[in-house]
C-alpha cells in the first residue's frame, strides 16, 4: 500500500497490497469480484489480525459509502449501511422517537464490525448487539448481493460471521420506543461475600470495574431505565465525584453520572459520542463464560492479581443474555464477560494474557473475536457447537475462500 494503515490501537500495521475506499455499492461489488483476497477494515477497533487480508490481499474501508440510516417507524426497524458507526445511527434513530436495546461502551465503533465480532453491551436480559439484527445484506465473492433474514435456516450463521462470508453492506435492526436512562456510580464493592447474580440484576445494565490491585471492585456503574424501579444498592457507597473507568483518568469524556436522566444513547455507552478518540494507547482482551461460573472466575482472577495488576488499566465485568448466533461468544448461554484493558506493550501483556487464560481453564471461556487472546485454536473450536454448520455456510457463500484470511483459517480450522 502507498499509505500506512493501522488499527485503532496502533498495535497492528496492515500488510495488504491495496487499500480501497469505494464510493458506491457498484464499485464495491466490482472490487470484490476482481480481487483474490478481501477483508474489511471497519472502524479498526480490533486488537488482532482479524482484518488483515495478507500481503497479496485487498483491504476495504466502507467509510466512503453513503451513510445510510433508514428508519421505518411503523415497523420499528432501521436499515443501516455497512460503514455507519453507532453514534451516527443512534442520533437518527432517537430523532424518530425510537431506540436500540443496547449499545457498547464506546459509540464510535462501526455497527457492521461490532456485530460481526460478537460485540455486546450489558444487562442480564440484554442480548449482544447482534441480537437486534433481523436482516444481513452481503456482497459475496462473485460480487453479487445476498440478503439473509431472521427465520431462514442460515440466518444465525450470518450475523456473527467474522467477515468470512462476504462484505456486509447493510443490516436491518429491531428498534423499540425511545427511553431515558440514569447512571449511578458506587465505589468499593467487596469481593468477599459478593452475590454476583443479585448485583448484576440490580439495573438495566451493570458494570463492575477493578484494577485488581486489591480485592474487590473500585467502581460499580448502574444504568437504570427511568421506566424501571430505582435500584437499591446497599453493598457499596455512592461516588462523590464523577469517575472514569480507568483510575486517575479525568471523567470529562464519560457519559453523565449522579442519576441525571438522559436519552438512552447518551447513557448506555460509557463515553460521550462527541469525544472522538484518535487512537488508543491500550490493548484489550475479553473472555465470556457461562454466568454460573462468575464467582469462580472472579476468585480465580483475584488469586493472580499480583500478576495482572502491573499491566492492567482496568478490568470490567458485565453480563450478556444468551443468543442463537452460531459464532457468538454468548451462543446458547447466559454469559458473564470479563474485559481487560491493558497497557500498550504487547511483549509484556501476552504472558499475562496466557496466565489469565490458565486461571480461567475449565470455565468454558470464549474470547472476544476482536481482542487479544492466545487460546489454542483446537480448544477454541471445541467451545462452538455450531462451528461445522458455519464452515458449511462459508463454503456455500465463498467456495474459494476469498474472505478467509490467516486469522480465520487458524481459529476456525478451514
Amino acid at each position: 500500500m502507498t499509505e500506512t494503515v493501522t488499527n485503532w490501537a496502533g498495535n497492528i500495521t496492515y500488510a495488504a497490497k491495496e487499500l480501497h475506499r469505494p464510493h458506491s455499492l457498484q464499485a464495491l461489488r466490482s472490487l470484490v469480484a476482481d480481487s483474490a483476497a478481501v477483508r474489511v477494515l471497519g472502524s479498526g477497533h480490533s486488537f488482532n489480525e482479524i482484518a488483515e487480508p495478507g500481503a497479496d490481499g485487498v483491504l476495504l474501508s466502507l467509510a466512503a459509502l453513503p451513510a445510510e440510516v433508514d428508519v421505518d417507524t411503523a415497523a420499528r426497524t432501521v436499515r443501516v449501511g455497512g460503514g455507519v458507526r453507532y453514534a451516527e445511527l443512534a442520533r437518527v434513530v432517537h430523532a424518530h422517537g425510537l431506540a436500540l436495546h443496547n449499545m457498547a461502551s464506546l459509540p464510535h465503533i462501526s455497527v457492521a464490525g461490532s456485530v460481526a465480532t460478537g460485540t455486546h453491551g450489558s444487562g442480564v436480559a440484554n442480548g449482544s448487539l447482534g441480537s437486534a439484527v433481523r436482516e444481513v445484506e452481503l456482497v459475496t465473492a462473485d460480487g453479487s448481493t445476498v440478503r439473509i433474514s431472521r427465520g431462514e435456516p442460515r440466518f444465525d450463521g450470518a450475523v456473527t460471521s467474522l467477515g468470512a462470508l462476504g462484505v456486509v453492506t447493510a443490516l436491518t435492526l429491531d428498534l423499540e420506543p425511545s427511553y431515558e436512562v440514569e447512571q449511578h456510580v458506587f465505589t468499593e464493592l467487596p469481593l468477599e461475600g459478593l452475590d454476583y447474580e443479585t448485583v448484576a440484576a440490580t439495573a438495566y445494565s451493570v458494570s463492575l470495574f477493578t484494577d485488581w490491585r486489591a480485592p474487590g471492585f473500585r467502581q460499580v456503574w448502574l444504568k437504570r431505565r427511568t421506566d424501571q424501579p430505582l435500584p437499591d444498592f446497599p453493598w457499596a457507597s455512592p461516588a462523590t465525584e464523577a469517575l472514569h473507568p480507568v483510575p486517575g483518568m479525568p471523567a470529562v469524556n464519560c457519559t453523565g453520572q449522579f442519576g441525571v436522566p438522559g436519552p438512552w444513547h447518551e447513557r448506555l455507552p460509557h463515553f460521550r459520542a462527541d469525544f472522538i478518540p484518535s487512537s488508543g494507547a491500550e490493548l484489550q482482551s475479553e473472555y465470556l463464560l457461562p454466568r454460573p461460573y462468575a464467582s469462580a472466575a472472579l476468585h480465580a482472577l483475584d488469586a493472580i492479581r499480583a500478576t495482572v495488576a502491573p499491566v492492567l488499566q482496568t478490568c470490567e465485568v458485565r453480563t450478556v443474555a444468551a443468543d442463537a448466533q452460531w459464532l457468538s461468544p454468548a451462543y446458547g448461554r447466559d454469559t458473564v464477560a470479563l474485559h481487560f484493558t491493558w497497557v500498550e506493550d504487547t511483549a509484556t501483556v501476552l504472558p499475562v494474557v496466557r496466565r489469565v487464560e490458565e486461571a480461567l481453564d475449565g470455565l468454558e471461556a470464549r474470547p472476544h473475536w476482536g481482542k487479544v487472546f492466545t487460546v489454542p485454536p483446537q480448544e477454541l473450536r471445541e467451545r462452538y457447537p455450531r462451528l461445522s454448520d458455519f464452515i458449511a455456510l462459508a463454503a456455500e457463500l465463498d467456495p474459494a475462500g476469498k474472505f478467509r484470511n490467516a486469522f480465520v483459517r487458524e481459529v476456525l480450522g478451514f
